[in-house]
């Protein structure tokens, strides 16, 4: 009985290690071509596995991931910047559903300056 016990508690603990994994999901949802969105940061959200933001455009609101924390702070991309009320342009790669109004940003453009999230990406 005690053997059981330890043998599901292992496989509990196994799959609650996998699941953040399992949930990050990478570039497979997004489109392989390039695609740019400007519009004004209404809400921003920095956090892991990647921040995200809320962009108000003429075609409506839509939801941009940007990188982590770490890689935002890497590029130059900071929470002072990155605040609602930011005009801003996106470079990166929308939903491979046309309908859905996401995308997850490589590089974004505010006042002129390029802040490139993955500079090993070709943008």
């Amino acid at each position: 009985m005690i053997r059981r016990s330890l043998i599901a508690a292992a496989l509990l603990a196994m799959s609650l290690q996998a699941a953040p994994l399992a949930a990050h999901h990478g570039w497979a949802w997004a489109s392989a071509e390039e695609f740019e969105l400007s519009g004004t940061v209404k809400q921003v959200r920095h956090a892991n596995p990647h921040g995200t933001m809320k962009l108000a455009t003429p075609s409506g609101e839509w939801t941009v991931e940007i990188g982590q924390p770490w890689r935002n702070e890497q590029a130059g991309l900071t929470p002072e910047l990155l605040k609602p009320g930011t005009r801003l342009l996106v470079h990166g790669h929308r939903s491979a559903r046309k309908n859905e109004r996401l995308m997850k940003a490589e590089r974004i453009v505010i006042a002129g300056k390029s802040y490139n999230l993955y500079p090993e990406r070709p943008s």
